[in-house]
Order: structure tokens, then sequence, then C-alpha cells
């Protein structure tokens, strides 16, 4: 077992005749907190799709945790300790928040069994209020999820994503549509649990305040290539990363 939780080797995918990603590769080590920035079109969501299984690539190779995991399902990688949250909200509306995060937790533990026979929360709702308490929703613990407000929503999908302990986590925009409290909110509770847990990330965003704020490393996509890697205030500075960004 080495340090490296996620290595991403030669990764290309075409739609048609279209390139959308060309031969990326980089690791991602313990604890990192790892951007993935570009402007619209540049390949981002492809790449995450095939680092999670959601689309084939046509070449390449993607471990986690020493594992390959190509074409692997998502309650596969999950036992692998992959957790994510969607750019679309992935919460029920008509549950509670409570039920929510349990509901996230309970594909994670014992078997068809146990769930069958056992508890109906499956033991959860202890690990849930920890989680609840953690992202500052006890207030909302017992509101339906539908009737928050989308950064409220937001929060609600983090505890979800995080809700099995997972190792390495896929943030896909956690920031959009989010007013400027609650990204506050958001931003100090992935911070600490990076701090505390050592949970490596990998965040897809636009929002450049936001992702420069919280990475310790940026990865720039442009037309399906990387065009630039480093440190936030390298990236911030990088002319090809600026020109890449208002077409110049």
């Amino acid at each position: 077992m080495t340090d490296t939780v996620l290595s991403v080797r030669g990764i290309s995918k075409s739609f048609g005749g279209i390139q959308a990603v060309r031969d990326v590769s980089f690791d991602v080590q313990k604890g990192e907190v790892l951007g993935l920035i570009g402007p619209n079109g540049s390949g981002k969501s492809t790449l995450f799709n095939c680092v999670l299984g959601q689309l084939r690539p046509d070449s390449g190779q993607v471990t986690i945790n020493d594992h390959k995991v190509a074409n692997m399902r998502a309650s596969h990688l999950n036992k692998l300790g992959v957790g994510r949250t969607f750019q679309q909200l992935s919460v029920f509306p008509q549950m509670s928040v409570l039920d929510n995060i349990i509901l996230a937790g309970q594909e994670h533990k014992g078997s068809m069994a146990s769930r069958l026979f056992g508890p109906s929360d499956a033991g959860l709702t202890r690990a849930a209020d920890q989680m609840i308490a953690f992202f500052r929703l006890e207030h909302l613990r017992d509101e339906m999820a539908g009737s928050l407000s989308y950064g409220q929503q937001k929060l609600v999908d983090a505890a979800m994503a995080f809700m099995a302990g997972p190792s390495l986590v896929l943030l896909d925009e956690p920031a959009g549509g989010v007013n400027l409290t609650m990204l506050g909110s958001l931003k100090d509770r992935l911070e600490t649990y990076n701090r505390e847990h050592g949970t490596t990330f990998v965040v897809i965003e636009h929002n450049m305040e936001f992702v420069m704020s919280l990475c310790t490393r940026i990865i720039v996509l442009a037309e399906g290539e990387i065009i630039a890697e480093g440190a936030p205030e390298e990236i911030r500075a990088n002319q090809q990363v600026i020109d890449a960004y208002l077409g110049g």
C-alpha cells in the first residue's frame, strides 16, 4: 500500500470525432485536496466520469487505493472507500434529513439479510446524528430535505457522501448555486474533515475563489489536456491558464 490514493494514467475519451479527454495522467496523495478546473468544454466532467466508471475510457487506467477500477460499479467503488457529491443534488426531497443520511449509509453496512431482518435504520441513527452535528444541521434534522434551501441541501448531500467514512471523496461543483454564507460553512466543514480524518478530496469547481482557497494543488484542463499543474498561487499567475479562461 502506497500513499497514492488515486492514480490516473493515460485516460483518453472521444465522442464521435470530438476528443473530450486526451492522454491525461496524474496522482493524488493521501490527505491532498486537489482542484480540477478549466473552462467550459475542457473535459472535466468527462474525466470525472471516467474515474468513477460512469464512462468507459477509450484508453488508460484508473487505480484507487491500489485497485484497478475500470468499469467498476458505483457500489463497488463505495466499498473501496470512494464517496462523491453530484452537480445535481442526490437528496430525496420527500424524506427527512436524518433519513436521507441513514439511507446513504445503509448500502455500506451489513449484508442483505441484516438489512431485511435488522433494525429499520440498520443501527445508523447515532452515526447519522453525528454527521448531522458535524455539518451543523441539527436544527434541520427532522425537516423534509425538499423544504430546505439549495445551500442547505448541498450540506445534506455532503453529509451523505461522508456517511461511510470514505478515504477519497470526489466533489462535483460543491459551490454551485450556494450563497456566500452557506459556502463559507461548507468550506469550513470540508477543511475540518480533511484535517481531522486525512480524507483525500478531488474537487471540480467553477468558483475560482472557492477552489483557490480550499485546494492545496490544482490541475487545469483545456481542450481535454492538462495545461498547468501546481499550487494555487502558481496557477493564479500562469499566463496559459489566464489565456484559456479569457480566450486570449
